[in-house]
Formats: structure tokens, sequence, C-alpha cells
């Protein structure tokens, strides 16, 4: 059976609206500099239509993003998760984003929960496992919380805790702080939820680690990430 093109109904080509997504998702802009952006490219759009498009488009292309990494990693073995939490702001309240990331830097997971307990933690490390399976270590600070959950799941013996060796997570919160300030904050925490897994994915799809590899091979990957999101939702 052909696959049906989600983009069937819309007038606009699926080219402009994949990049409209990428850009509001992945850079720190907001809706009206997109839609100034996407102007001097001869694209006239309101800002509220490319709002419509990241509503619409964003988490059908992020999960299909995570479905084909997810089964790339499954080869590989996860053998260290960094794991943290963040407080958020939504709509002038206090709450807290849980997040996982591996020992490369790749988003495994992002929660966000009204408390900080251990309901929350075991909330975050069933996801997890359901998905990717139990890791070697798992690295956390000294929230009593952790310690809590991996004691009802039976792996409290893979946490490890130190000074500095969640460094990798800590870094890794920067992406979601720079766009956040550009969003001027969250309103419901069905909306943080719903942006911070499409951001996971897009920032792990565009995560080239251009520090580690020449010039010459970053922008072969670069191209090839590109070309692949070009792709996405294709019929």
């Amino acid at each position: 059976m052909t696959k049906r093109s989600p983009f069937r109904y819309f007038k606009t080509s699926p080219e402009i609206i994949r990049l409209a997504v990428m850009m509001y998702v992945r850079f720190p802009l907001s809706l009206r500099n997109v839609e100034d952006l996407l102007h001097e490219r001869g694209i006239d759009v309101s800002h509220e239509t490319v709002r419509f498009w990241w509503n619409r488009f964003g988490p059908m292309l992020a999960a299909e993003i995570r479905r084909k990494r997810v089964d790339r990693m499954r080869a590989f073995s996860n053998w260290r998760w960094h794991l943290d939490e963040v407080f958020v702001k939504v709509n002038g309240e206090r709450r807290y984003l849980w997040r996982a990331v591996d020992h490369e830097g790749e988003v495994l997971e992002a929660v966000v929960t009204k408390h900080r307990d251990k309901r929350a933690a075991l909330k975050l490390l069933r996801k997890l496992m359901k998905r990717h399976g139990r890791p070697v270590e798992i690295v956390t600070d000294r929230l009593p919380s952790y310690r809590a959950a991996l004691r009802e799941l039976g792996a409290e013996d893979r946490q490890v805790t130190g000074r500095w060796l969640n460094n990798r997570i800590e870094n890794s919160h920067q992406p979601f702080r720079r766009r956040e300030r550009a969003m001027l904050r969250f309103r419901q925490m069905r909306t943080l939820q719903t942006f911070v897994a499409v951001h996971s994915s897009v920032h792990n799809h565009f995560n080239l680690e251009r520090h580690l590899h020449p010039r010459d091979y970053f922008k072969l990957n670069r191209t090839a990430a590109l070309d692949e999101w070009r792709r996405l939702g294709a019929a």
C-alpha cells in the first residue's frame, strides 16, 4: 500500500514547510524572525502559519527521526547515561524538566513533571529502559530521588555520582536554554513537553560534532543530514 503524504492537503510545498519547521526548532528564532527570513527568500507566509506548521508537522518529523536513530543505536552498547533535571517556568510556576543523554551527548529522553521526587525519576527511567534497554553506568547528581527510583528498578548498583562526572549533560542543557529564551517561556506543560521532544530529536539530527572532525568530513555530514531532513515525511 502506498504511503500517503502528510502534506497532501497543503498548497505550500513540503520543502518550504520543512524549512520553516527546521528554522524555528533548530535555531533560537521567534515565529516572526522565521517569517522575516522566509520573506527574504521570496516566501510570503504569516508567523501564525509558521506556528501551525510546527505544531502540525514538528512532532511527526521528530518521531520519524527518533525512530530511525533508535533503530541504529540498538546495534551499539549504551554503556553510560547521564541524567539531570532543570527548573523551567511554565506560566509563572516552577516545573521540572528531566533529561537524559548518552556518553556522546545524544539526547535520549526528556520528561516534564510538576514535582522533583521519586515518582518523576521513575517516569524518566522507565521510558528510557523501555526504549533503550539498560546501560552499564547511570551518572546522576546526588538527588535522593534517583537512588530511590533505581533501587525500585533493581539498578542501584549502576548509579555513579561524583564531582564533574555529569558535565556532559550540564553542557547539553545549553541549546534548550537558548531556545527557551527566544520563545519567552512557556504557558502550558503540554506545550513544553511537545517542544522538548521535538527539539531533542532535531538537535540530535543536526548535532554533527564539528569540533571532532576535519572541515571536509563535517561538510559531508552536514550535507547528508540536510538531505535526510528533506526526505522526512515523503510519500
